[in-house]
């Protein structure tokens, strides 16, 4: 693992506002182990993006089942650490042998790779994601951190190259990687 970029950046993490009290007071986050989680498991931040924070809780709050009755977002310090870093060549070649011996793996146990069922339902993703990090233990190692680009939403404008919802994402997977939590200016979440 490389440490090629700042260690330190701040990270939003959108929930309900009785979770972030919780946060702020001093509880634990909660690591998502969702089979579909795209960077794997770990506590999912926005890099740099408390607005985004915020528009994914109040999204999340209109879904079928939702836990957020009133939408929050809080900040946090996030070392990155022993990062896997999909925005760098090292990262994504390490992501590509994950995925090679994943498939062989399961070929030879008679399985089927998973599949993404769409751009936030990514099984095949965490998958590879998880079998990288089985893989970088073995070894050991530990990556703490995983950090993606996400192109999300609509174009910016016609023929545009940009899209309405896109952001860097950080999966934490050591929980000592969030150095602290603080309470987001409201004018930080002006859009």
């Amino acid at each position: 693992m490389q440490r090629l970029s700042a260690s330190f950046v701040l990270g939003y993490h959108g929930c309900d506002h009785t979770v972030a009290e919780r946060l702020l007071a001093g509880d634990s986050f909660k690591e998502s182990q969702n089979d579909y989680d795209w960077l794997g498991w770990g506590i999912y931040f926005w890099e740099a993006n408390p607005k985004r924070g915020l528009d994914f809780a109040l999204e999340s709050m209109k879904r079928r089942g939702a836990k957020i009755s009133k939408p929050s977002v809080i900040g946090a310090v996030v070392d990155l650490g022993s990062c896997l870093d999909l925005m760098s060549t090292v990262g994504i070649d390490m992501v590509r042998t994950a995925h090679s011996s994943l498939s062989e793996t399961l070929q030879a146990a008679g399985q089927n790779l998973p599949q993404n069922r769409d751009r936030l339902r990514r099984q095949l993703d965490c998958a590879v994601i998880e079998h990288l990090h089985a893989i970088y233990e073995a070894q050991g190692g530990f990556i703490e951190t995983v950090r993606a680009v996400f192109p999300e939403g609509e174009p910016v404008y016609l023929g545009a190259g940009f899209d309405t919802k896109t952001h860097i994402q950080i999966a934490v997977r050591n929980p000592d990687c969030i150095k602290g939590v603080f309470r987001v200016p409201e004018g930080h979440l002006l859009g």
